[in-house]
């Protein structure tokens, strides 16, 4: 592979939602993201696109919504994204997390165990699954750096039944209310990995691993559910916001994604530049899959494709970012459209629910 053709990490997930302003209230009050663009579908200019993130936006922080007000509710399901993981640093942020979120009335599953990183789910308002992983302790727990990825990994029996043990499980929290979101429990990392749901893993490795080259870094089960296989790809031997994970489950047994509010519409992967880009969609088309037009999204370039249960995976440019067409100060506070939507502009205005924005740095909320 040259080098140009190298994939760079998660670049953005894009959901779902039913309320933008009940979405935006969630991701800035609630998880402290930074709401870094507020523009519209370019494929459906009568509908929100939401982009939150770090304070730019940054490939692999990225987590974006299309407004559907009258999608019914979506399902998770083959062909679609299971859930998607936010990091943070370490397992006092998480227990901070998890007080934080139960106390603003918020259903929380865990800390769990995952051997690789400690975690807890959630949902956001409207039912998609949230994570918050620990960064460490990492893939090489179990097996040798140079070896990862290369021989299935059991799940510690010990730690399956400690992930049962739900009195001990209720009892791990942060002592403290916490109001506001302390630098150390921050998001400001990104995404830790994106999981999905898939029929054939080893189709799914050829996808990601040979085709994509990314590592294969870790060959276990779902602890929660032993005999469904999950596989993780990622690079750097598996640094969080490059992950991509896979259930693989029974065709027989689970039904297909339902698209609606609260699931994943697709989900991006980073490459370099517009050229990268061309060099990957002959790659795609050589291996005989359908691949998109390059599409023009002003902060980067798309080409999209689909994984081989259907998912739609696109492939983004890096650049050249949000900051484009707002300076880094007063990012998401105006409404942005591409430049052949912006004669449209006053009706396309008059069709969308007004949002109010706090501004950034966002005031907590208790």
């Amino acid at each position: 592979m040259t080098p140009q053709m190298k994939i760079l990490g998660l670049h953005h997930i894009t959901l779902v939602c039913a309320d933008a302003q009940r979405t935006v209230d969630f991701y800035t009050r609630v998880l402290g993201q930074r709401f870094v663009k507020k523009t519209i579908n370019f494929d459906d200019p009568g509908s929100y696109h939401l982009y939150f993130g770090d304070e730019l936006g940054r490939p692999g922080s990225a987590i974006t919504f299309f407004e559907w007000p009258d999608a019914a509710q979506g399902k998770p399901g083959i062909g679609g994204t299971h859930h998607v993981a936010l990091q943070v640093k370490d397992y006092q942020g998480l227990l901070q997390w998890k007080r934080r979120l139960v106390d603003l009335g918020l259903r929380v599953t865990g800390p769990l165990d995952r051997h690789y990183f400690v975690s807890i789910y959630f949902n956001d308002p409207d039912g998609a699954i949230l994570e918050i992983a620990t960064q460490g302790p990492g893939f090489a727990i179990d097996e040798p750096v140079d070896r990862l990825g290369t021989e299935y990994r059991q799940p510690p029996p010990e730690m399956v039944v400690r992930n049962r043990d739900e009195a001990r499980i209720k009892a791990a929290t942060w002592p403290e209310p916490v109001p506001q979101i302390t630098p150390d429990m921050a998001l400001g990392y990104g995404m830790h990995h994106i999981t999905a749901i898939g029929t054939a893993i080893k189709q799914t490795d050829a996808f990601f691993g040979e085709l994509l080259g990314l590592q294969r870094v870790k060959l276990t089960s779902n602890f929660d559910d032993p005999s469904s296989a999950h596989w993780y790809w990622g690079l750097e031997n598996g640094r969080p916001g490059t992950l991509i994970t896979y259930f693989e489950r029974n065709p027989a047994v689970e039904k297909r994604v339902r698209m609606g509010s609260g699931q994943t519409h697709h989900f991006a992967l980073a490459v370099a530049d517009a050229e990268s880009q061309l060099a990957w969609r002959e790659k795609l088309l050589r291996a005989g899959l359908r691949v998109s037009p390059v599409m023009d999204r002003i902060y980067f370039k798309s080409i999209y494709t689909n994984d081989p249960d259907g998912h739609i995976v696109e492939l983004a440019t890096a650049g050249p970012g949000f900051t484009v067409d707002e300076e880094p100060a007063h990012l998401g506070q105006s409404l942005q459209l591409p430049p052949w939507l912006e004669e449209q502009r006053a009706e396309i205005e008059r069709g969308l629910r007004p949002l109010s924005v706090p501004p950034w740095p966002v005031g907590q909320v208790a």
